[in-house]
């Protein structure tokens, strides 16, 4: 939604319907619309519903984006009756009358009211109300993708259904309407996700530090089994978090990259240039500074610890930012983080697995080919590929390559197509309702179609991804955080100058910053590639600074690589870098002057 949105009762420029309330409804009208008249009588019976003190129903005025003078005239007509104190008795009469609105008839409607109809032609075309008409669309900032009706309650934009009983739900907020509107907050709050990681590792890092380190290990190793029959699969609760749950995630990630391979920032080569560019060089230098740190020792092995970026992490400090990061710059970021998990799930992939068994591997290949042929065959129901994935899952873990590779492939094998066209689903959807004998009690077949025509707005993937999504950030992820992050810190002989600490310190805090930014620099000097006319030179090095915020990825990637004590000091290394990363990151991009700013365009000169 816009920013900007002044949607609170002012009471020198609102009018309100109703007397005050505890529930403020600010309801912009278009009195030609058609939606906007549909719903008018169950805005006001609010009141009736609730009682005349519970709901304060203040109107503003909304003005298509056409040639067609009826809608403002008629807006007109409702200000200049407010003038003579009739404003609900106009507003009622301008919804009862056809919506072809002239002067003339407005006058006559005046007329008929009993009103002054000079002063009223009069007020009609003044400047209080030219005045009035713009405060309100002011109000709306800069928005542009709300649709009609537009409903704010209590400050927040009403997006659920156009049913009567919903509306008035929202308007009473009971509990369960309470909670979820809480939860939507705090869900679409995009530092959401990286708040709670923060928090599940501080828990485990204060479970561990407490006393309760051996407890913690004990729970982590022990092992849960899958039985059926004389066969049984068991796992630690450690290893079914990373290799298991974990799988999920990746299976995000895997949709994401697809999507933004087929349709989005990464779909047309001059779009995705820079950001793969950034990627591959915020992947290369922080390997070559971890290898050349650690050349020619034990843990050479950990070169891909320091690789990766943290999307959640990294786009959570920015929404904290605020408009201190150009948009430009987010897109950049998100677009070079999903190149960047592209690049990290092959390395895993490659070099981080256990070993190679051929039998199970060739079973897990058939699985894809079966997953293939669905595609191919254009079945979009999602359940036979999760099934399939599972399975997939098995053989890839008994093959000895990283499980989680399952995944992304299952992600991969999804069927896709392009967003159907919104007007003809539209189309059907009001067919299918007028269709009903008793549109207002809809039988079950036509709720099922219904259903199956709005789902066809997006891919399957995206479908799959809504319903994962939550629980990926807010359940696995923390899980995952809460069972790697138990670092003993107090009596540990955690030395940031071993080698592999070291190698993953500087990798992070220096070689990302340095391979981003370094390689978009070199790219864009050599005509590569261009860089936003909103993105300042330093806001790079701010944003190369944030995507050496690895923790989710390089701490999975460090459990692949390491083991014992060297594993605990190389997690300590990630939480430190990242920690250092982040602070850096934000303070540079917090100060940075914005493009056109006199202080950036001194720098320039």
């Amino acid at each position: 939604m816009a920013q900007h949105l002044n949607c609170t009762y002012v009471p020198d420029r609102d009018f309100l319907l109703d007397g005050g309330g505890r529930v403020e409804i600010i309801w912009y009208v278009d009195y030609t619309c058609r939606h906007t008249r549909r719903i008018r009588d169950i805005v006001g019976r609010s009141p009736q519903r609730f009682g005349a003190q519970s709901t304060a129903i203040v109107v503003r005025f909304i003005l298509p984006n056409n040639d067609d003078q009826g809608a403002e005239l008629a807006a007109r007509a409702a200000i200049a009756a407010a003038r003579q104190d009739r404003f609900s008795e106009m507003n009622t009469a301008l919804f009862e009358q056809r919506p072809d609105y002239s002067q003339d008839g407005l006058e006559a409607l005046a007329a008929e009211m009993g009103l002054d109809v000079a002063q009223f032609r009069a007020d009609m075309a003044s400047d209080e109300t030219d005045e009035k008409l713009e405060f309100d669309r002011r109000s709306l900032g800069d928005t542009t993708h709300l649709h009609m009706p537009l409903i704010f309650i209590d400050g927040r934009f009403y997006d659920g259904a156009w049913d009567e009983d919903a509306i008035l739900d929202a308007i009473e907020k009971p509990l369960g309407v309470r909670l979820s509107l809480a939860s939507e907050d705090f869900f679409h709050w995009a530092a959401s996700a990286g708040l709670v990681l923060i928090l599940a590792t501080l828990l485990a890092l204060l479970v561990a530090n407490i006393g309760f380190h051996d407890q913690y290990e004990h729970f982590r190793e022990t092992d849960f089994a899958l039985s059926f029959g004389e066969h049984s699969f068991a796992l630690p609760l450690e290893m079914w978090i990373n290799d298991g749950l974990m799988a999920l995630f990746f299976l995000l990630v895997g949709i994401e990259i697809k999507r933004e391979i087929i349709f989005g920032e990464l779909s047309s080569w001059d779009r995705a240039i820079l950001p793969i560019i950034g990627a591959v060089g915020g992947m290369v230098v922080p390997a070559v500074i971890y290898a050349g740190v650690n050349w020619g020792g034990e843990y050479i092995h950990g070169w891909g610890v320091p690789m990766a970026t943290d999307i959640a992490f990294t786009l959570g400090i920015m929404a904290l930012l605020g408009s201190k990061v150009p948009t430009s710059l987010k897109i950049f970021v998100s677009a070079l983080a999903i190149a960047d998990d592209l690049g990290a799930i092959l390395v895993i992939a490659l070099f981080y697995g256990e070993g190679f068994h051929l039998e199970p591997f060739l079973i897990a290949v058939a699985v894809v080919a079966v997953m293939g042929l669905l595609n191919w065959g254009k079945v979009w129901n999602r359940m036979p590929y999760m099934f399939l994935g599972v399975v997939l899952w098995f053989y890839i873990h008994e093959s000895g390559l990283h499980a989680t590779l399952a995944g992304v492939i299952t992600a991969a094998m999804l069927p896709s197509r392009r967003p159907a066209d919104g007007r003809s689903v539209a189309a059907q959807a009001v067919a299918i309702v007028e269709g009903e004998d008793e549109p207002e009690h809809m039988g079950d077949t036509a709720v099922r179609r219904l259903t199956n025509a709005v789902e066809r707005l997006r891919e399957p993937g995206f479908h799959l991804q809504e319903a994962l999504e939550v629980y990926s950030n807010y359940l696995i992820l923390p899980l995952f955080a809460f069972f790697n992050t138990g670092l003993l810190i107090l009596g540990s002989t955690f030395s940031p100058m071993a080698p592999e600490s070291l190698g993953v310190i500087l990798g992070l805090y220096i070689g990302k910053p340095l391979g981003i930014v370094g390689i978009v620099w070199i790219a864009t000097r050599l005509g590569w590639a261009k860089l936003s006319s909103e993105i300042s030179w330093t806001q790079m090095i701010g944003a190369g600074f944030l995507a050496g915020v690895g923790f989710t990825m390089s701490i999975f990637i460090s459990s692949a690589a390491f083991s014992g004590s060297e594993l605990e000091g190389v997690k300590l290394a990630v939480l430190l870098a990242s920690t250092a990363a982040a602070v850096t990151g934000s303070v540079i991009l917090w100060f940075a002057p914005a493009i056109g700013s006199p202080v950036a365009k001194k720098g320039t000169e």
